[in-house]
């Protein structure tokens, strides 16, 4: 199964507020944080709005 390795490397500082809340709903909340999410659709869309913030990397995980 691929996963997706995101970390906030940018403050949200000064940006838009959906963007913020984005960011959040992906479960970032400090600088250099890391989460990892399935890599699905939805997802993929919330990393293109906020990309400029964050680093991905794909994962691959064994069941």
């Amino acid at each position: 199964m691929k996963m997706l390795k995101i970390t906030l490397v940018r403050s949200t500082i000064g940006y838009k507020y959906d963007q913020k809340d984005t960011v959040r709903r992906l479960g970032l909340k400090k600088m250099h944080q890391t989460v990892v999410k399935e890599d699905n659709p939805q997802v993929r869309g919330m990393i293109e709005k906020v990309k400029h913030l964050l680093t991905v990397e794909e994962v691959e995980v064994e069941e």
